[in-house]
């Protein structure tokens, strides 16, 4: 097969909600190539698992997204790119080890599993909404995306009447296809939002991580992250602690109807809901191209020279599904070991928050099918149903009965 080479193909779309892209399997199967992208600059693509792991290590590569050569998807004023450029995610060591201190300890397995009771009691709230929604409700509006918003607003001291406030915003973020100016805008008033939110929490600090992340910043004497860099951690933990659980939620019902085998499987053994999450954070890996790097110097990946200024993607969901890694990879097997998956990335961005996105996953999938004990699609998934026009790849809707 000839792999595509021009900015119409990429990104490829899944032509199956359950599946990546068909162009991987022979992606896997060729020398890695370059591709253009909307933007106009180019990259290489890497789709083998041990050439992905690689990359994701590699000290030579970069996530700066304002350096010269990084693949960007979408044209952007310089101006709007600054504003975008994240905190943490687009920072390298040493400036981003420093920022990643002052919230690591947030995100333990031993601190987070402390909000296993509120997760479940969220989790259980959300199935009755659904519940007294009656058939043919939908699952994205009533339980994924509230249930995971109002995780992250409880932990992050965000009101949680101002939840709407942000999950509009954060869609316009995280879209491929939105405007320069739209994308701009929704970055600003996110922006502004959160401003005053830490300002009001500078004065008058409460139990919750904004507060901590003020105390531990000053106790560094302001020197990791300035006013700025502070909005933008909040922007980075409050974007990433919701939009991917919540598309995993759909999709994670989805995988598992299709697969009624492996449903009954974890349904009569629940000490295997660990292991299926996993699996399934594996076989959707919804974040697929968030893994866009720039060589900063001259490096290897397989058998690969990238030269410095060229851009990487690192394809996850191919990675995930490489038969050599994962035999099987196109079927769902809750007894896979599957810890080796790439889905939160690898090396210092692997993802902050990941044991508290697993802990989520469990909950709120074990309370949906123990609830709801013949809860069954209510009509086949549409192409309007699939968000693929954004760089978290999900569910606009999921209509359901039982």
């Amino acid at each position: 097969m000839t792999m595509p080479d021009d900015a119409r193909t990429f990104p490829w779309r899944r032509g199956c909600p359950y599946l990546p892209p068909t162009e991987y399997a022979a992606l896997r199967k060729a020398e890695p190539v370059r591709v253009a992208l909307a933007s106009g600059r180019r990259a290489w693509l890497f789709s083998r698992h041990s050439d992905v792991r690689q990359m994701l290590a590699d000290p030579a590569v970069s996530s700066d997204m304002a350096a010269p050569g990084y693949p960007l998807h979408f044209e952007a004023p310089v101006e709007v790119l600054e504003q975008l450029r994240p905190v943490m995610l687009s920072y390298d060591p040493p400036e981003h080890t420093g920022q990643r201190r002052l919230v690591t300890n947030e995100f333990t397995r031993r601190h987070v599993e402390v909000l296993r009771p509120r997760i479940r009691q969220i989790a259980e709230d959300r199935v009755d909404a659904l519940l007294d929604a009656g058939r043919g409700a939908d699952l994205v509006a009533l339980v994924s995306v509230p249930a995971p918003s109002l995780v992250i607003c409880e932990l992050l001291g965000v009101p949680s009447a101002d939840r709407g406030h942000f999950l509009a915003r954060t869609r316009d973020l995280v879209a491929v296809d939105v405007a320069p100016e739209q994308r701009g805008r929704a970055q600003g008033e996110l922006h502004e939002y959160l401003a005053g939110l830490l300002e009001g929490k500078r004065v008058e600090p409460g139990d919750d991580l904004l507060s901590r992340l003020l105390e531990r910043n000053a106790q560094e004497d302001g020197t990791v992250l300035d006013h700025e860099g502070l909005v933008g951690m909040a922007t980075v933990l409050l974007v990433g602690g919701h939009e991917t659980t919540a598309s995993m939620i759909s999709l994670g019902v989805v995988g598992l109807l299709d697969a009624p085998d492996q449903l009954a499987v974890v349904r009569e053994d629940p000490a295997l809901w660990p292991s299926a999450v996993d699996e399934l954070l594996r076989f959707f890996s919804i974040a697929d191209l968030v893994t866009s790097r720039v060589a900063v110097r001259d490096t290897v990946v397989g058998d690969t020279l990238v030269r410095a200024g060229e851009g990487l993607i690192g394809l996850t969901a191919a990675a995930n599904h490489d038969e050599d890694e994962f035999p099987g990879a196109a079927s769902i097997d809750v007894r896979r070991s599957s810890r080796r998956h790439l889905a939160f990335g690898r090396g210092v961005h692997q993802c902050v928050g990941q044991n508290l996105a697993r802990l989520e996953l469990e909950v709120v999938l074990e309370t949906i099918f123990r609830r709801l004990p013949g809860l069954a699609l209510d009509r086949p998934l549409a192409p309007a149903d699939v968000k693929d026009d954004s760089g978290i790849f999900g569910l606009h809707e999921l209509r359901v009965t039982w």
